[in-house]
């Protein structure tokens, strides 16, 4: 890895922080949601020269942003959709993802083991039709795989019955982290960004948005932030906003979101010890089935089931549970069961609903994002994925510039912007390898330099890399660390539990609060539980 030297990281002071925020300006861009989408439009329009504050309820990537497959993707599922505008657009953005931020997102080769003669051919020629859409951002070229060669490379696949297979190339990345980065790269760039922070409401003068008001969580201290622009980038929550909005104004507004739950389970990679990843492209009831390595573990998803509650911490419906075990056995010489699994997570898709739709079949919304503008001037972004924060984050500055909201300026500045710790060349570790000093890049030299840097409470996280999470990644409580800056609780929550009381301790010495290790536990225990 190279460790050229870079400046040294902000601080994320929490009292520096609020004292700005108290400060009586009129920002360019308020922005409500710290999840992919809205620190990708915060880092946009602040490397466009705009003034920028976002406020986010709960910690960055909290929701659904720290919750995804862990893949960086065009989306073979949409390509057999025949959406190839989505698929051209994602694969191109993969690339430049993969680029701004190696240290965090990397190439992945998935192999769709065959069990019948017509799947080979069938799914090879779509997967190179998914070559030709990347062009020259292709990250290799699809292969046709004999019997064996499909063995060698998934090497506890079920034998039995195998033909042959196709291999091709995504990515995978690490989605809090990621998240971290973009944060921490919009405040580089002049972004004021305040995690526990919720709007608490929107401030309206002559029918037109002028601002929000927002709280300071740990205190309850509220501010008035005025901007030219307000975005609501709250993922699954956008509709609270907009009919907050919406009743400012005396008019109803009809919900835009189909909430989607998607479970993963998480075993040791002793059920497939390899560096690809095994891709079903379509199980018993037509989903797509994933088992990917990562962080020295092996993922298993996804589900695709509609939600009507918006649970902050929703939980996996046993069925779905049964589903991803029962079809991983039809794959895995050896099946995972209810005793494997380490951890349990769910995430909740903000699927864009179609106005003449009730619910129903999540499966079939469209993965598009939706961006429009309210009378008063809300500017609303959900929808879309992970690998295309980008994009949606320029069409929502697009969006300020046609309503008028904010002077129209130059497209494509994130391009090629290298994030927060984005090393100049690949590390040699790989995202399928367990966390570690390297998921750091750049930033590794100044984990080094802080106290307990010799330390590790586990591999992979060291009581340094606890303090730099205080200091200088927003980081206020146990799960802000154990979930989101170390992966661990996604990873094996057990061990997670274990350690948190030591996090706990170092945490209440940098940040000298509470850091709510009790609340922590129960969630640990949430993330072990198998529904009965």
């Amino acid at each position: 890895m190279n460790t050229a030297s870079q400046d040294p990281p902000l601080t994320t002071d929490r009292a520096e922080l609020l004292a700005r925020l108290a400060q009586p300006r009129t920002y360019d861009l308020a922005v409500v949601g710290g999840g992919a989408t809205g620190l990708g439009v915060a880092l946009d329009a602040a490397a466009r020269g705009f003034s920028v504050v976002l406020v986010e309820s709960h910690d960055f990537a909290k929701g659904t942003s720290s919750r995804a497959t862990k893949l960086v993707h065009g989306g073979v599922r949409y390509l057999a959709q025949g959406n190839i505008a989505l698929v051209r657009e994602a694969l191109h953005e993969r690339t430049t993802l993969l680029h701004n931020a190696p240290h965090l997102a990397q190439p992945l080769a998935f192999v769709m083991p065959s069990y019948k003669l017509w799947e080979t051919p069938f799914y090879g020629v779509g997967l190179m039709m998914y070559d030709a859409l990347a062009g020259q951002a292709g990250l290799g070229a699809t292969e046709f795989l004999g019997r064996m060669d499909t063995l060698r490379c998934l090497p506890t696949v079920r034998a039995e019955g195998l033909k042959g297979g196709v291999k091709y190339w995504d990515g995978q990345f690490d989605d809090a982290r990621l998240a971290l980065a973009l944060a921490r790269t919009a405040a580089q760039r002049g972004a004021l960004l305040v995690n526990y922070c919720p709007a608490r409401g929107l401030l309206h003068e002559g029918g037109k948005l002028v601002g929000l008001v927002c709280e300071d969580a740990e205190t309850g201290r509220r501010f008035d932030l005025r901007a030219r622009a307000v975005v609501n980038a709250t993922g699954v929550w956008v509709d609270a906003l907009r009919q907050q909005d919406g009743q400012a104004l005396g008019r109803p507004v009809r919900p835009m979101v189909a909430p989607s739950q998607g479970v993963h389970i998480v075993v040791d990679r002793e059920f497939l010890p390899s560096d690809h990843a095994l891709l079903v492209p379509k199980t018993a009831d037509a989903r797509v089935l994933f088992a990917v390595p990562w962080l020295g573990k092996l993922i298993l998803g996804t589900t695709d089931s509609p939600r009507q509650d918006l649970a902050r911490e929703p939980l996996a419906f046993k069925e779905e549970v049964d589903f991803i075990l029962s079809e991983s056995a039809k794959y895995l010489r050896r099946a995972p069961l209810p005793e494997d699994v380490r951890s349990i997570w769910v995430g909740l898709r903000p699927l864009v609903k179609p106005q003449d739709d009730e619910g129903g079949n999540t499966k079939a919304i469209s993965r598009e994002h939706t961006v429009l503008a309210s009378a008063s001037g809300l500017v609303t972004v959900t929808g879309g994925k992970w690998t295309t924060y980008r994009a949606m984050a320029e069409d929502v500055l697009q969006k300020c510039f046609d309503e008028g909201l904010l002077p129209a300026r130059a497209a494509g500045v994130t391009q090629r912007l290298p994030l927060a710790g984005a090393p100049l060349e690949p590390p040699r570790q790989r995202m399928c390898d367990a966390q570690g000093l390297h998921s750091y890049g750049l930033d590794a030299a100044a984990v080094l330099e802080l106290p307990g840097a010799d330390q590790w409470l586990a591999e992979g996280l060291s009581e340094a890399m606890v303090r730099f999470a205080a200091r200088h990644e927003y980081a206020r409580t146990v799960e802000d660390m154990l979930a989101r800056r170390s992966r661990l609780l996604f990873l094996d929550a057990r061990l997670a539990a274990r350690l948190a009381p030591r996090v706990a301790a170092i945490l209440q010495e940098e940040l000298g609060q509470d850091p709510q290790l009790a609340a922590f536990q129960a969630l640990a225990q949430q993330y072990q539980h198998l529904p009965a």
